[in-house]
């Protein structure tokens, strides 16, 4: 039992910095949609790059118990691994809302919008 805690923190601590590292890093969307939701400005709190269970979201809102994640092309070979990501945070209460990384390329508002219906059924 001792050894499965160790384990789980030393993941735990390793997600952490990983995570640490990603805030630093962030995308260009990622940049372009974090200077449109940080700060409050959707009435609501977002932090970035956020462990949650063994997964690093991209944005979040405790208080609305809502995930933003920024999917770039890539994201289109791994629906079966981002729906099974999906699945596992709504068992741990979060709303999952993927928006693609082109729409805030090229249309920020209208991913912001996405956002703030989200954010009014959370409410």
């Amino acid at each position: 039992m001792q050894w499965q805690s160790r384990q789980q923190l030393k993941f735990q601590a390793l997600l952490a910095e990983r995570a640490r590292c990603f805030r630093h890093n962030l995308s260009e969307n990622e940049r372009i949609l974090w200077s449109r939701i940080s700060g409050k400005q959707l009435g609501v709190a977002f932090c970035r790059q956020v462990p949650v269970g063994k997964y690093i979201a991209d944005f979040v809102a405790p208080a609305a118990m809502l995930i933003v994640e920024v999917d770039d092309r890539s994201h289109e070979l791994k629906r079966t691994a981002d729906a099974r990501r999906d699945r596992t945070l709504a068992r741990l209460g979060y709303r999952v809302l993927r928006v693609e990384a082109e729409l805030v390329r090229c249309n920020v508002a209208e991913a912001v919008a996405r956002i703030q219906a989200a954010l009014q059924i959370a409410t």
